[in-house]
């Protein structure tokens, strides 16, 4: 088992609520230079959740499940920056108002830009949630360590969930861990240079379809833990040869150049001592049975 310093890290209670749908209201333009008008970033997204695919939608940016802010008003400052901050992969929620009280989801990772934390609910709580409900996050998971692998830096990771990815450890100090997908560098775009990955995404550029096609990107589906190759994370989004990043998709491809499906970071280090391996099912909601494998 993975010697981690969980019993050292601090576990808060934190408040939100849904974020209604959000839309510059004006014509978009895609990577072709077409204009489009499509749905967005925000809201309760009732057919779109957890173990979906990220492509195929009538949408641009789309955020399954039930996307959660602190202050839909001020979405960069107190208290959403601590929400989004504090809240990590795997983190229970709970909403503690309204028809849905009760309804249990569980936070698939935070969206930049919009700054939304997105939270997988099953259909039926959805449909029964208003946009003035309150939503109550355990959040825990940022400061997480490996005790053994102090090369590794670990983002935005519930301890409970990291004890569950099927994480093996090899000979010379390595770590295997289980990814749907390879990324190259090269389709790393938007969010790159930011200045740290405790909050946020940045996203798999899709504008060159043989590239897509190459690395079976087209596959993903939200919730997908995937590996991206020669991207150091540790402090920012950088470019380094050698290092590894995994992080989990939370959002669907994009029409705007630069953009594609989004990736919250939560595994990352500058030397290839993190040795990603295929597997299929390395997507949350086969690991913590929610979204379509609920639904099934």
């Amino acid at each position: 088992m993975l010697q981690t310093n969980e019993k050292n890290i601090v576990e808060f209670l934190l408040q939100c609520q849904p974020g209604q749908p959000r839309t510059r209201g004006n014509w978009e333009v895609d990577h072709q230079g077409n204009p489009f008008l499509l749905p967005s970033i925000g809201g309760i997204t009732l057919n779109v959740q957890v173990g979906d695919s990220a492509f195929g939608w009538a949408g641009d940016h789309v955020e399954p499940g039930v996307s959660c802010t602190a202050d839909t008003h001020k979405p960069y400052e107190h208290p959403n920056v601590g929400l989004q901050i504090y809240s990590c992969v795997g983190n229970r929620a709970t909403v503690t108002s309204g028809e849905a009280k009760g309804a249990e989801g569980v936070v698939i990772g935070h969206h930049g830009g919009s700054e939304h934390l997105i939270v997988d609910f099953p259909r039926e709580a959805k449909e029964n949630l208003t946009y003035s409900d309150t939503i109550m996050i355990r959040a825990k998971g940022q400061g997480l360590k490996l005790i053994d692998y102090p090369d590794i830096t670990l983002f935005n990771l519930d301890p409970e969930l990291l004890k569950i990815l099927k994480i093996r450890e090899l000979e010379g100090g390595a770590l295997e861990v289980p990814v749907t997908t390879m990324v190259p560098a090269v389709c790393m775009g938007s969010g790159v240079g930011s200045a740290h990955v405790a909050k946020g995404d940045y996203d798999i550029v899709t504008s060159d379809q043989e590239t897509v096609k190459e690395y079976g990107i087209d596959r993903i589906r939200f919730g997908d833990i995937v590996a991206l190759q020669d991207h150091d994370n540790r402090f920012g989004r950088a470019y380094r040869k050698g290092a590894i990043t995994i992080g989990v998709v939370v959002h669907s491809d994009c029409l705007e150049a630069g953009h594609g499906p989004g990736v919250t970071t939560i595994m990352t280090s500058a030397v290839p001592i993190i040795k990603p391996v295929l597997d299929p099912h390395a997507n949350l909601a086969d690991i913590l049975k929610i979204g379509t494998v609920l639904k099934m």
